[in-house]
């Protein structure tokens, strides 16, 4: 381990137990997998610095940036990570400009030995690698709302004291709780999100999404930030460009704000993990926003642009200027297709449905209530997260074409591209299959359960609701670990079961929530519906 890379924070980890040669599974060195390890240690020792000591907004935003940055599939390059560094370790100075020629030094805010925590005790491992692992998600999440001007003192104050305890030698007892705390903030942080967008770019409403690019020049925007989109739409206004979506960025086309926009066509492409063959003849440039980028092949590599906390090496990178006239001076350069090209979804369907948040189907609750009591919807699947490349993720399509046509399936985040271009009928004038969004969106799902609740006068877990999930990065665990604060029970959860958990953290999180590991669909769908 001290010679090579030591990373499990992903779902497709080698052998489920850990990366730990000279490169990781999702492409990562092992320099560069060092470099992140640094990263933490330092924003730990950052963090640990602010204890007492008067911090800004520039400080909150290099945790969120510096956290963001060791998301699974974000950063691949060694210069920019050396640089981000470089400025938390300036921030520690500016914070406690006395400390580094202190006499008597009690390294109290040293940066962390990140080695520290992965030779620890596996349970402790276990319980601070959730903590981490958590919160990382969760800045991804604060980030995007920070960037559209939101932002929560209670958000930012609890990376600072979860960082500190990463360096603390607690026992689990003392560690168990703060886990919990991750998924009761993050729970406060998807509510800022969902409110910073949902203000700035109007409730989104539900949209047919074409999968056919028209001719001419055009560009892929893919990842999370919907406010990058905003700026490429207006800055390719009038110059003959269209605009297409790509993974996450699907949603996009239900906000109002993001509609409005005639140039903005519709969705190129499926999940992350098939960019590397999507994008190898593509006659356009494509724009990566957030995370989900993997390591560039020579096919394609002339036609990659990364802005935010996106990096890969010799790609060009747009800055904070926020200036994309390379990426649509490249987009007439190739040109694009010289006639109409009809592309269709995995399961070859040439039209997608997304735009029902929670803001659209609780405008029709009354009609879902009846449904229900009608005896029309016998039962509600939460079919959401991640997608990945690992072998099983088909079980996610197979379980959502053997439900039963007197149920709806609601889905999320990128592991809809499995079976989104399903047309699977509708139900009390609903589509039976409803796209709530992003990732980012699971905060609508949170919203929707909870009204149901409160219609029928029992808790979610009484509901006829069942969730079967997916997870890949760091995003997910945050998510999940606000599921288990909200105390929602008996959660299917694949491909695999995250390497990072102990046996004994795994036997506290079947004993008291009954997390299960995905099986047979024919015979899982079985179990649930009795």
């Amino acid at each position: 381990m001290d010679n090579k890379m030591f990373c499990f924070q992903c779902e497709q980890t080698a052998g489920c137990t850990g990366c730990t040669g000279n490169a990781g599974v999702c492409g990562k060195t092992a320099g560069n997998a060092k470099l992140q390890d640094e990263l933490t240690g330092a924003l730990i020792g950052l963090a640990r610095a602010c204890s007492g000591n008067p911090r800004t907004d520039k400080t909150d935003r290099l945790i969120l940036e510096g956290l963001f940055t060791t998301v699974t599939n974000v950063n691949f390059n060694d210069d920019t990570l050396r640089e981000m560094i470089a400025r938390v370790n300036e921030e520690k100075v500016r914070v406690v400009p006395g400390c580094a020629g202190c006499p008597s030094r009690c390294g109290n805010i040293d940066n962390y030995d990140m080695s520290r925590l992965w030779k620890a005790d596996e349970d402790i491992r276990s319980l601070k690698s959730l903590i981490l692992f958590g919160i990382r998600g969760m800045a991804a999440y604060a980030y995007h709302a920070m960037v559209l001007g939101y932002t929560s003192a209670r958000v930012n104050e609890f990376f600072y004291k979860a960082l500190f305890v990463l360096a603390e030698d607690w026992r689990m007892e003392e560690l168990l709780p703060l886990v919990m705390e991750v998924g009761e903030v993050n729970l406060e942080c998807m509510e800022l999100l969902d409110r910073a967008n949902t203000e700035t770019f109007g409730t989104p409403i539900p949209t047919e999404v074409p999968l056919t690019v028209e001719k001419g020049p055009f560009i892929v925007i893919t990842g999370h930030d919907l406010y990058d989109l905003k700026l490429l739409l207006e800055q390719t206004e009038g110059k003959g460009i269209h605009v297409y979506t790509h993974g996450e960025m699907l949603p996009a086309h239900a906000y109002p704000e993001l509609k409005k926009y005639p140039h903005l066509k519709g969705n190129f492409g499926t999940a992350w993990q098939n960019q590397q063959k999507e994008f190898a003849n593509l006659p356009a440039p494509v724009l990566f926003t957030t995370n989900c980028l993997m390591p560039v092949k020579d096919s394609y590599s002339d036609r990659v642009f990364t802005t935010e906390v996106v990096s890969y090496p010799e790609m060009v990178h747009v800055g904070d200027e926020k200036d994309f006239t390379p990426v649509i001076e490249k987009a007439l350069e190739l040109g694009g297709f010289s006639e109409d090209t009809e592309f269709t979804g995995i399961n070859g369907g040439r039209t997608v449905l997304t735009g029902f948040g929670h803001g659209t189907v609780l405008s029709v609750a009354d009609k879902v209530i009846e449904a229900v009591k009608a005896g029309e919807i016998r039962h509600f699947f939460l079919v959401g997260g991640c997608d990945g490349a690992r072998p099983g993720r088909n079980y996610y399509t197979d379980f959502v074409k053997m439900t039963p046509k007197d149920t709806v399936v609601l889905t999320l985040a990128c592991g809809k591209y499995r079976f989104n271009d399903l047309d699977l009928g509708t139900i009390g004038g609903l589509p039976r299959l409803m796209d709530m969004g992003q990732c980012n969106d699971a905060y609508s799902a949170v919203k929707v359960a909870a009204a149901l609740a409160e219609a029928f006068e029992c808790s979610v877990n009484d509901l006829p609701l069942s969730m079967i999930l997916s997870w890949y990065e760091q995003k997910a665990v945050c998510i999940l670990l606000t599921l288990l604060h909200l105390g929602i029970t008996n959660i299917k959860l694949g491909p695999t079961l995250p390497a990072f958990i102990s046996r004994n953290v795994l036997d506290y999180l079947v004993n008291n929530y009954k997390i299960a590991p995905i099986g047979d669909p024919a015979k899982d769908l079985e179990e649930i519906l009795g």
